[in-house]
């Protein structure tokens, strides 16, 4: 799809009941502050990455190559707010996602050439040596921490979304989903969790509930205001901020935290020098800028680490 096919789906939902960029105040876990978008229906533009500064220490811990060539190729996976997604220019990237690579490059001395990529094909992407790092939300978990290199820089993690009328009110267990429709997106933690949970139902004497998965984050909230899911399963900040957004939708609870991070090639030599940078943001202030500004100031982490076991 192109950006500005995308854009346009996303302008499309907005007049259903999504908007790509808000229209109010998120109420509850997911507000953040003034810098959180108008009901002008703006997406927050506080500047809070020209400002960063270089750091000598955390610069010195990269690669002498790179540090000469002063730049490094990002693939950047685009989906919807608040994690990264496409101004109405369908042009522009946005999002936490975004400010946290820019800042970090930032800290690093670095310029960043990005190439937006989809999801499922970044990490593959990063083993191949196509990009030297990549961003979308990717959860740190042991079966990813096999073959790719994490910098944590949030906490974020798995949770469900229904419409208004649904009989669900929270997700504990995933036999609770047996004979549902369930949305999620392609190549995702979430769609992994639901495969490899599918035989409790029939193991519970009950249908199987269906996984439905999309490539584009849109299509999944399509499906679930027409009908065609009775759930969704996505991140955290992600369904706090959509359903903040959209008539007739409620966000169910929290089913599982997961560290998010920047991600590399596995024995990356950039690992040292990203979680220093991140450090970095936290101490001079930049790190509870950015989530304030996103309004996930909820996901803030304590101290940046490289690849830590998944979180149980």
């Amino acid at each position: 799809m192109s950006r500005s096919r995308h854009t346009a789906l996303f302008a499309l939902i907005t007049v259903a009941a999504l908007t790509l960029t808000a229209c109010a105040e998120p109420a509850g876990p997911a507000g953040g502050g003034s810098d959180r978008a108008s009901s002008q229906g703006k997406t927050p533009t506080t500047d809070v990455v020209s400002k960063v500064r270089k750091d000598e220490a955390a610069a010195k811990l990269l690669p002498a190559g790179v540090r000469e060539a002063g730049t490094l190729r990002i693939a950047s996976s685009v989906g919807a707010p608040p994690g990264a997604f496409y101004e109405e220019d369908g042009s522009t990237v946005a999002g936490a996602d975004i400010d946290f690579a820019d800042a970090a490059a930032r800290v690093l001395g670095l310029e960043l050439k990005r190439e937006v990529a989809s999801f499922e094909a970044i990490l593959p992407a990063l083993g191949s040596g196509k990009y030297d790092l990549g961003t979308g939300n990717f959860g740190v978990t042991d079966v990813r921490r096999r073959t790719i290199d994490f910098v944590t820089y949030i906490n974020d993690g798995q949770g469900f979304a229904v419409r208004e009328d649904s009989e669900l009110k929270k997700v504990t267990d995933l036999t609770q989903l047996c004979g549902l429709d369930v949305a999620t997106g392609a190549g995702t933690t979430f769609e992994v969790t639901l495969q490899e949970n599918l035989p409790r139902c029939a193991e519970a004497g009950r249908k199987p509930y269906n996984v439905k998965t999309y490539a584009d984050q849109a299509a999944v909230w399509i499906s679930l205001q027409q009908n065609r899911s009775d759930v969704v399963m996505s991140t955290i900040n992600g369904l706090r901020y959509a359903v903040s957004q959209q008539e007739g939708l409620r966000f169910l609870n929290e089913f599982k935290r997961l560290d998010v991070g920047f991600a590399f090639k596995k024995g990356t030599p950039l690992a040292p020098a990203f979680q220093a940078a991140v450090n970095r943001l936290k101490k001079d202030g930049t790190y509870d800028r950015i989530l304030e500004k996103w309004g996930t100031s909820a996901s803030a982490i304590e101290t940046s680490e490289i690849s830590p076991p998944e979180l149980k």
